[in-house]
């Protein structure tokens, strides 16, 4: 699904170049789950950004389902990641002005669904998240775990081929962190495949492989004997 090869992305100024990855190679395979450590700065966040086609590498190549898109425009970008892509953020980035339902259901407009088939698509996400009796609630009066399983479900009802989570534990305690880890391996066993930043070893337990990064550059990838692909 995913292959990176010598990807690198520099950030310059008039006066500073920072590399915050350096050549990095990879894979992910369909139906993997793989989580990504390494401590704060070491290009975690900008390797899950271009992974999700919110930004292009410096260098080195991308290719994303068959496709090469290192160099896609932001149009092509917007059409790949809607189409296959579903995103879980550690602030849930959900909105304020809108109810549970309708922050659900915002993917699905984006996409020009018909009403009808919105409501079956975002009520079955509800269902599955475990959050359908909040559906006319405000994040506001959800807790956060309750905001977590909304984010989820914003990110599982196109039915993505691939999620992408950063931190997505990072705001909640340890007990809403086991269930919202708990979903994502229930989808990752259904067939969804699965790329985690994190920095809990916890939460890196949930997955098949763990890739560790240091100064923007892979130094480590640990596989359970118990994964084939």
């Amino acid at each position: 699904m995913i292959n990176t090869a010598n990807l690198t992305k520099v950030f310059r100024t008039d006066e500073v170049e920072t590399t915050a990855l350096n050549s990095v190679t990879f894979e992910v395979k369909e139906g993997e789950f793989v989580a990504i450590m390494g401590p704060s700065g070491c290009g975690k966040s900008t390797l899950l950004n271009i992974l999700g086609l919110l930004d292009n590498p410096t260098e080195g190549d991308y290719y994303f389902l068959g496709q090469e898109v290192s160099k896609h425009s932001e149009r092509q970008r917007a059409s790949l990641r809607k189409n296959n892509i579903g995103f879980v953020f550690q602030n849930f980035n959900l909105i304020d002005e809108l109810n549970v339902f309708e922050n659900v259901e915002l993917p699905l407009i984006y996409l020009g669904l018909k009403a009808a088939e919105r409501r079956e698509k975002v009520e079955a996400a509800l269902n599955q998240m475990q959050i359908m009796h909040r559906k006319k609630h405000f994040p506001m009066q959800l807790s956060g775990g309750q905001q977590q399983r909304v984010a989820v479900a914003r990110a599982v009802v196109a039915n993505p081929r691939l999620i992408l989570a950063d931190e997505p534990t990072g705001n909640l305690d340890s007990a809403h962190g086991e269930e919202v880890m708990n979903l994502l391996a229930g989808l990752n066993k259904n067939g969804t495949t699965i790329v985690m930043v994190t920095h809990s070893q916890r939460d890196a337990e949930f997955s098949h492989r763990i890739v560790r990064l240091f100064d923007g550059q892979v130094v480590t990838e640990n596989i359970k004997e118990s994964f084939v692909i």
